[in-house]
């Protein structure tokens, strides 16, 4: 483990804590989930974490081969961070904790970052009729996104679409007040907040496809 601290027992659990346990760890993976990042995106994703921690993070993760870097080629040359295969059996690990996780209260007032929003969104996705199938072409405070939707599930990466029903731009924020807060669409649109192109009612029916959790009782 290079000298990271471990549990030291052998239960699967353990050992998957003596990886992914430490502060901040899981929340990279959060933030390489939907596609590669670069440091400085991994640092606008997670601003309380400082850029010591956070480089730490990334050599762990890397270590315990989580994450792998990969230098991009010319002309916008830089190294991004991404998932290895291993890595990615965490992504139905981060859905379920992200849904047990939506049940705790109270809610902290800070914003989401593009990446956690959309994974909000995947995990909330329940859609009235089940038969919403479509492409949305999603931009988050400037970041694209590519959602699939179909047979009541939400698939989403990130970068552009090919051919989407609709384009939805619009800042994290008021998209979560939105699909989560109970503001009214229109409203929204009026403040310019968020745009909607192509396909104006697919957008709207996919804006209403998302319902809070219900807060968990002991």
């Amino acid at each position: 483990m290079n000298g990271l601290r471990t549990y030291d027992d052998p239960c699967g659990i353990a050992r998957a804590l003596d990886r992914v346990g430490e502060r901040w760890a899981l929340l990279v993976v959060r933030e390489l989930l939907l596609g590669p990042r670069r440091f400085t995106d991994l640092r606008a994703g997670l601003p309380a974490a400082s850029p010591n921690v956070l480089s730490q993070r990334l050599r762990e993760l890397e270590d315990s081969g989580i994450l792998q870097r990969r230098a991009l080629g010319p002309p916008g040359a830089a190294t991004v961070y991404e998932l290895t295969p291993w890595g990615r059996d965490l992504e139905p690990v981060i859905l379920a904790l992200a849904r047990w996780g939506s049940r705790a209260t109270p809610i902290p007032r800070g914003d989401l970052s593009p990446s956690a929003l959309v994974i909000a969104l995947q995990t909330t996705f329940d859609p009235d009729p089940a038969d919403l199938r479509g492409r949305i072409a999603l931009v988050l405070d400037g970041e694209p996104f590519c959602v699939d939707l179909s047979r009541k599930k939400l698939a989403a990466v990130r970068g552009p679409c090919e051919r989407p029903g609709a384009a939805i731009t619009a800042d994290s924020r008021s998209l979560r007040a939105v699909t989560f807060g109970g503001q009214d669409l229109h409203r929204v649109r009026r403040e310019g907040s968020l745009q909607i192109e192509g396909d104006e009612s697919l957008a709207a029916r996919f804006l209403a496809s998302f319902k809070r959790p219900a807060p968990a009782t002991g």
